[in-house]
């Protein structure tokens, strides 16, 4: 899974080591008074998180209270096609984050307003519930349609292959019909607010709306979510995640 749960440890140490005095007069000894010392605290991490970091307040309020998976995306910059992935899980301590995974977003990078044909990413939080792919079901718990409709062909925009791309996608839930394979081209806000936005195997350049990562970890998280911690994508560029 894509969990490899870093804690930052909260360690506070006081040592304290009397030293001794000297005098020119010789004295008696007297018995020492007996001490008392205080207990010392335990060390023990920190808690994790009540609230991911790097969402502001408007973002973190569209994540539904429910919701004990979420995948953030945080773009390097409004028009930029380069992104960082991890995986948070919601825990009786709080949240805590999995791997840094580096992915690519579109083109053009992010927009609160997609529109098809815009070579921008959608920014928002969305749901998932869907994931399908050229290979077979790897094992995970969302609903998994396997077939050949999910073929890549092609170059993309850099001039490398897009064969493989769509071996593992999840469905991000933006203008989309949840409940419904990745191939369902319901679109509920019309066909000009642009459509078939999934998570899928990266091919090593940008996208044209789509969140990609390398195959092996779009595996790793299709065993990871689990459609009963309501898992969601955050997604967009830095500055706009953190309002």
């Amino acid at each position: 899974m894509i969990t490899s749960n870093p804690r930052a440890a909260l360690l506070a140490v006081c040592l304290l080591l009397t030293g001794c005095g000297t005098g020119a007069a010789a004295t008696t000894p007297t018995a020492a008074a007996p001490t008392t010392r205080a207990p010392q605290p335990e060390i023990s991490p920190a808690l994790a998180p009540q609230q991911i970091p790097g969402l502001g307040a408007r973002t973190w309020a569209k994540v539904p209270a429910g919701t004990r998976q979420a995948l953030v995306v945080t773009g390097r910059g409004k028009n930029s096609p380069h992104s960082t992935a991890v995986l948070y899980e919601r825990t009786d301590a709080g949240w805590e984050a999995g791997e840094s995974l580096p992915a690519h977003n579109a083109l053009k990078g992010w927009t609160d307003h997609h529109r098809a044909g815009d070579l921008r990413s959608p920014i928002g939080v969305f749901t998932l519930t869907d994931a399908g792919g050229r290979l077979r079901d790897p094992g995970t718990r969302l609903p998994y349609d396997h077939g050949p409709g999910f073929t890549a062909t092609g170059t993309g925009f850099e001039g490398e292959p897009l064969a493989g791309s769509f071996d593992y996608v999840i469905a991000i839930d933006y203008n989309r019909k949840p409940g419904t394979s990745p191939l369902d081209w319901t679109r509920p806000l019309g066909d000009g607010r642009g459509g078939g936005i999934w998570l899928h195997v990266d091919h090593d350049g940008p996208t044209q709306g789509c969140v990609s990562l390398a195959k092996p970890h779009m595996r790793t998280l299709l065993l990871a979510l689990d459609p009963a911690k309501e898992p969601v994508v955050v997604m967009g560029d830095a500055n706009s995640l953190a309002r």
